[in-house]
């Protein structure tokens, strides 16, 4: 996205999200050849970049919807960082380093409440990842 500008963000991420959110491989080759189509000529860098990495990104479509969800992004981490940084942005200097462990460790605490929320269709996602990666599964869970 450091390539597009900003007037045209908006528009090439819901073109991004017709690929990464479809829901088989096909849909999403169909999204690509759609939008190599439309930004190709004024983003040839962010086009060819998906182009020429599909075959890697690509493989991400083996697994199901559900694992995909679950699979495909860092948003669990990136919003524990976020928040953290929400925290200690408004105060520049702390007096001791235990202070800012203490902030942080309270921050988490509230934090890690949501970790703790129920997965639409756990079983679903655990028989699946049983199925492609059975050893990592069965040494975890008595399967």
């Amino acid at each position: 996205m450091s390539y597009i500008s900003n007037k045209d963000k908006v528009d090439f991420m819901k073109d991004l999200k017709k690929i990464y959110q479809a829901d088989n491989l096909e849909i999403a080759e169909e999204g690509l050849d759609n939008l190599e189509d439309k930004w190709k000529k004024d983003y040839p860098i962010s086009v060819r970049s998906w182009r020429k990495n599909w075959e890697e990104l690509s493989t991400y479509f083996v697994y199901s919807h559900h694992l995909r969800r679950i699979i495909y992004t860092t948003n669990t981490i990136e919003s524990y960082n976020r928040q953290l940084r929400k925290v200690t942005k408004n105060r520049s200097v702390f007096p001791t380093v235990k202070s800012l462990e203490k902030l942080l460790y309270l921050a988490t605490k509230n934090i890690e409440e949501k970790w703790w929320q129920k997965i639409n269709n756990w079983w679903q996602i655990i028989w699946q990842f049983d199925a492609f990666f059975p050893e990592k599964v069965r040494k975890y869970m008595d399967l």
